[in-house]
């Protein structure tokens, strides 16, 4: 029994080393080395090559090294009904809160907007807002979401969300269903997409939804490239209907040089960097599930391949 670790980055060593680090006993291979494939019971991988985990005859368990999975399943060679888990950063929840909060902050005082004027030696004072003055909406009241809507709320930010099921979160005022979607879109000034990736949310952030929104509503996307269709964001962006985005996310990372968003004044970009699973918190819960797996235990974090999360 052994553990391999496949991914498409320079990490393969670290995270092999703190595997090992954890538990000396393992025995853990990289996935682009010569290695015993029959042994392997368990896939520890973020965002591998298509079609790699169809090597492993014995494999009794993918764990995605980070929250999220959907690419797991975009790989229709992956083996089926085996368990999937995921990690759960306790650190995950809180960078992503501080990262929005930052966004929308850069956003009400026009950081962004004078950065660029800086760079064109531009003198231009323009009109703020206050956080009084505008409402935060929440795609997506998860983990992720629900702490990120209460830090807010702590700022004194009005704040809403909504969700697929009903949820109750002290001092936010929630939505759920395609029913009350329409309510929730048309009282939101900046909204933050945090929606799992799955065949239901995919493109979800398009015309039809995006233009619900306020005139001058801003948009934030720190889910999944995927929930986003690029060119319905654009025409909305240059016919003054959104008055900016920032993007963490994108179909294609890194983002290809003749992208539009790359020149576009009203696109505000990171590196999909907004929160990253630290390493050292999250490898004893995949050291765990390894021993849970060799025992025949229940897993932690397992993932419900039926909604795909």
């Amino acid at each position: 029994m052994a553990i391999v670790v496949i991914r498409q980055d320079n990490k393969i060593e670290l995270w092999k080393n703190a595997l090992q680090k954890a538990d000396s006993s393992l025995k853990v291979y990289s996935y682009l080395e010569d290695h015993p494939k029959d042994e392997i019971t368990m896939a520890v991988i973020w965002k591998h090559p298509k079609g790699t985990l169809a090597n492993y005859p014995n494999l009794k368990c993918i764990a995605s090294a980070g929250a999220g999975v959907d690419y797991i399943f975009e790989d229709e060679t992956r083996p089926k009904n085996i368990p999937i888990t995921r990690i759960v950063d306790p650190f995950l929840a809180g960078d992503m809160s501080e990262h929005v909060l930052s966004v929308i902050l850069a956003h009400l005082k026009n950081l962004n907007v004078y950065k660029l004027d800086q760079v064109a030696n531009v003198w231009e004072p323009k009109e703020y807002l206050r956080i009084k003055d505008v409402t935060v909406g929440i795609l997506g009241l998860g983990e992720l979401g629900a702490l990120t809507a209460t830090d807010l709320t702590r700022f004194g930010f009005k704040v809403q969300g909504w969700s697929r099921s009903k949820k109750n979160i002290n001092g936010v005022k929630t939505f759920s269903g395609a029913d009350e979607q329409q309510e929730f879109l048309k009282t939101t000034n900046v909204l933050v997409c945090l929606l799992p990736l799955t065949p239901a949310t995919e493109g979800i952030l398009n015309k039809e939804l995006l233009s619900r929104l306020p005139k001058n509503a801003y948009v934030i996307n720190v889910a999944r490239g995927g929930h986003l269709v690029d060119k319905d964001l654009i025409e909305l962006l240059d016919a003054d209907h959104l008055s900016g985005a920032c993007l963490d996310v994108y179909h294609t990372e890194p983002l290809p040089k003749t992208h539009p968003f790359w020149n576009h004044r009203k696109v505000h970009m990171t590196p999909h960097y907004a929160s990253v699973s630290d390493t050292n918190s999250v490898i004893p819960q995949i050291v765990e599930n390894y021993k849970r797996l060799n025992s025949g235990e229940k897993l932690q974090n397992l993932v419900d391949s039926d909604r795909g999360y």
